[in-house]
């Protein structure tokens, strides 16, 4: 254990460092017509009077009314509303995937993770992060595929990258991308 840590000791203080001195985004102010990332794209959020409801619409520009009893309770419905476009449209994805890999689709749930974006496990099934839903769908794809692979192999090992290259041919790219986009990601 000593050596292994007197031999790693550099990238183990580097990733300390950088996690110290990541910039972290700032609080999403909810407001009338503020606009944040769904699917890569611009999504308009608009707020009303109501009962506590999302309403979501298409045209002429995707947009979510927040009918709100009170503007406290705007960060609630809204995440109550992306979390159910997301659970929804990572189902789809998944039992997509899987039929691809010759699976059957795994338990889905959702998670909140602050520093993981998918999680895998043979009893349990896979953990998505809700927030991939501000994220292009290639990358929730790669996302979906990459906790997919370890049903095969609960490793990083060739094999492993080899099962994702299948689906994802462009992997490292996508991976590099969400590193990215992850960074800027709207806090909540």
């Amino acid at each position: 254990v000593e050596s292994l840590i007197l031999k790693h000791g550099d990238w183990v203080a580097q990733k300390l460092d950088e996690w110290r001195n990541r910039s972290r985004p700032e609080p999403l102010k909810i407001v009338d017509g503020v606009r944040l990332p769904m699917l890569g794209e611009a999504l308009t959020v608009r707020l009303a009077l109501g009962n506590n409801r999302a309403l979501w619409s298409e045209h002429p520009a995707p947009a979510l009314t927040l009918c709100l009893r009170t503007p406290t309770d705007a960060g609630r419905v809204l995440e109550k509303a992306l979390r159910e476009k997301a659970l929804h449209l990572f189902a789809e994805r998944l039992a997509r995937y899987a039929a691809q890999l010759g699976l059957k689709a795994p338990t889905l749930s959702l998670s909140a993770a602050r520093t993981r974006w998918g999680s895998c496990s043979l009893r349990s099934g896979i953990r998505l992060n809700w927030r991939l839903i501000h994220f292009p769908l290639h990358i929730i794809d790669y996302v979906v595929v990459h906790e997919l692979a370890h049903l095969r192999e609960m490793n990083h090992s060739p094999r492993f990258w080899a099962i994702v290259e299948t689906i994802c041919p462009d992997h490292k790219a996508a991976r590099a991308e969400l590193k990215n986009l992850a960074a800027q990601c709207p806090g909540w």
